[in-house]
């Protein structure tokens, strides 16, 4: 905890990939953690769109640390067939708290209709859903103001908020223009002042921290954070309050 508020991190990957070095380990993970602050990470898997081995990856990292994981569910639209009972799955059986979505793993952007059935189904039970955005075709922050409205009961998540200057403009405007859309932090992109540029447009009670460990290493992503030139209520809001909220989570790792 920072000052008593718990340290969320809404973005952490489950699985390996080969590509960047990225380790499938909990304990290197944890020790990452441990040595940045983070009391928590929201973790998901997003290398197989059948949905099922994914969430079952995810389920099984977060059964070995219950007190320190939150898994994530994952599913495409590539493979529809039996998508949404998996969904179904994950949160009733497997108690995954939220969705991941990834666009640019498909040939749609994140509004088109393929998606649709996932969105209903967050609005249904009032879940979060975590988007990658950025400047891939498929995956632009602007698609979620076409979709935010739609859906009230969801909350939808841009996360690495856009990661370059004009996809983090579309993120923060969307978010201004619907009260169920937050922005995450976590990017290698960020140049000093975003963090005091996402505050002051879109608000600090609609950002969360993210790091997108263990592809990333959290100090500095929460460094930039505490470093920022934003108030100390606006940081307890980043690093911990907004997840709690968002997540059910009434104290540090207790969830409802």
């Amino acid at each position: 905890m920072i000052d008593g508020t718990p340290v969320i991190d809404f973005h952490g990957h489950v699985g390996r990939w080969d590509r960047y070095g990225m380790v499938d380990d909990p304990t290197l993970l944890l020790h990452a953690m441990d040595r940045a602050g983070v009391d928590v990470a929201c973790v998901f898997n997003i290398f197989h769109p059948d949905g099922t081995t994914a969430n079952d990856l995810t389920a099984h990292y977060v059964a070995r640390y219950p007190d320190r994981f939150v898994g994530f569910a994952y599913v495409s639209p590539l493979m529809p067939q039996g998508m949404m009972t998996e969904l179904a799955r994950a949160m009733d059986e497997l108690h995954l708290r939220a969705i991941k979505l990834y666009p640019p793993y498909t040939p749609w952007s994140l509004h088109e209709p393929p998606w649709r059935p996932i969105y209903e189904f967050a609005n249904q039970r009032s879940r979060t859903i975590i988007f990658h955005t950025g400047p891939e075709p498929t995956a632009l922050p602007q698609w979620i103001g076409e979709i935010a409205g739609d859906y009230p009961n969801a909350n939808f998540v841009a996360g690495h908020a856009g990661n370059t200057p004009l996809e983090r403009a579309q993120a923060i405007a969307v978010a201004r223009a619907h009260p169920n859309v937050y922005l995450e932090t976590c990017s290698t992109f960020r140049t000093p002042g975003v963090l005091e540029q996402l505050v002051a447009e879109a608000g600090a009670d609609r950002v969360l921290f993210g790091s997108d460990q263990p592809l990333m290493d959290p100090r500095p992503q929460l460094g930039k954070i505490i470093t920022a030139a934003i108030s100390d209520d606006a940081k307890r809001q980043i690093i911990g309050l907004n997840a709690q909220r968002l997540l059910g989570m009434t104290n540090q790792n207790a969830i409802i």
